[in-house]
């Protein structure tokens, strides 16, 4: 291993993560195109993972280019209103085939288990079956949608015991059955937010063949609560794939799904990404805004010590004990995403000068050039107006420049609180830097 030292911090950075999904239901549907481009080996594989870290797996897959196929093999031509297939007979028939080649490859790619290999030692069981109650779509606009249907219930209570098991996971098709026998074409997208939202799954995880999601500008969108996703969708600039799967995010966030992805197939490994860094490589909606900028709690303590440790070793922060910050904890403000720390700050005030000292502003690496820094200064700027202060003072060692450019001038031992001049570090040396509120 060429940097074992870089190795063991980033396993320490997606530890976080590990704890957090350990024991929780994701659903993850990829389309049939992902299948199509030969890269389902590598999606099982990681896949696996997931599993081997104790996280409960229903797989959806989808079969629109093997249906496709199977049509233009048998000469017949696709009907389509409003991106959504016509089904007659003999598309279902052709449906039927394609689901059934894709759930043996998807059964094939599970088996991997060569030495040396993600997949070694693993032996995952994939459990599926008639855990897909439809009805038929009907008639919409005067169009007879014939043998396509919309799902209608996902027996939950038949896959629950089968994702206690350990190392089994459960597979859906997009075909659905009624309670009189007959068989319906359904989406990928309709059966998987349907069944993560009867599952009460934590996250519904589209892998897509579409690209990054963007918005009018071209800016890549990384992350939507369902309100504003909802606003997207209405603003009409996305292309009608992609609009799709968001259509059907938005509701299984509305229906209880704390999060779903929109991730792109494209990259490498993206549902690791997508699942294991700050910021992922896809599109994020949840019901709520996950990020927060809040007054800090005693629970916060160990994320904050994680966060500032790394500064404390190298001088550019004074080091503070978990007993200091503990009995401190009031003056600090975090952000917090999605459960993880990524930024602090604290503030000591002085009244009697009606000045305050902003401490220990800290981002994460992987937040950083995002504008969090600038957030927890105008957060700070306003916990010190409610207070009563009227300036706002750092000292600092290495960062003078960036509090400079926000604002904040040049000032020395003597402009600070007397009590703060009493505790100044003559060793440290640090600038004095005073911003008027």
């Amino acid at each position: 291993m060429e940097n074992p030292t870089q190795f063991v911090q980033w396993l320490r950075s997606v530890a976080p993560y590990i704890h957090a999904f350990g024991g929780k239901t994701f659903v993850v549907a990829f389309p049939g195109e992902l299948v199509a481009s030969g890269a389902l080996p590598v999606l099982a594989q990681d896949l696996s993972l997931l599993l081997g870290l104790g996280i409960r797996l229903v797989l959806v897959h989808g079969s629109r280019p093997q249906v496709a196929e199977q049509l233009e093999l048998r000469n017949v031509e696709g009907r389509f209103h409003n991106g959504i297939r016509i089904t007659d007979s003999a598309a279902l028939e052709c449906a039927k085939e394609a689901a059934g080649e894709l759930r043996l490859d998807i059964e094939a790619a599970f088996s991997q288990g060569l030495p040396n290999t993600p997949m070694s030692n693993a032996q995952i069981s994939i459990v599926s079956g008639n855990f897909v109650v439809a009805r038929p779509l009907g008639v919409i606009d005067g169009t007879d949608f014939e043998l396509t249907g919309v799902t209608r219930k996902i027996v939950a209570e038949k896959i629950q015991p089968i994702l206690q098991t350990e190392d089994s996971l459960v597979l859906l098709s997009p075909l659905g059955f009624s309670p009189t026998g007959e068989i319906f074409n359904l989406t990928m997208e309709d059966v998987a937010a349907s069944a993560a939202i009867a599952l009460h799954a934590d996250k519904l995880i589209y892998i897509t063949e579409t690209p990054m999601m963007s918005d009018a500008t071209g800016v890549e969108i990384r992350e939507l609560s369902s309100h504003q996703a909802e606003a997207v969708l209405q603003a009409g600039f996305l292309p009608p794939d992609a609009a799709f799967y968001l259509q059907h995010a938005i509701k299984a966030c509305n229906s209880g799904v704390d999060r779903a992805h929109i991730v792109p197939f494209e990259m490498d490994g993206s549902a690791l990404l997508e699942l294991f860094t700050h910021d992922g490589v896809g599109t994020m909606i949840s019901h709520e805004n996950l990020e927060s900028l809040r007054q800090a709690t005693i629970e916060d303590v160990g994320g904050i010590i994680k966060l500032i440790e790394p500064l404390e070793a190298d001088g550019t922060l004074v080091y503070r004990g978990r007993e200091l910050i503990e009995r401190e904890i009031d003056q600090f403000s975090v952000i917090d995403h999605d459960g993880v720390i990524f930024g602090c700050a604290a503030l000591y005030p002085f009244p009697e000068s009606k000045m305050g000292e902003m401490a220990c502003l800290t981002v994460s690496p992987d937040a950083q050039t995002q504008g969090d820094g600038e957030r927890i200064l105008k957060h700070m700027e306003n916990r010190a107006r409610a207070a009563g202060l009227s300036k706002l003072f750092v000292l600092t060692t290495r960062t003078a420049h960036w509090f400079k450019k926000r604002g904040f001038v040049p000032a020395t031992v003597d402009d600070l609180p007397k009590d703060r001049q009493h505790m100044y570090n003559w060793q440290r040396r640090s600038q004095v830097l005073i911003k008027t509120l």
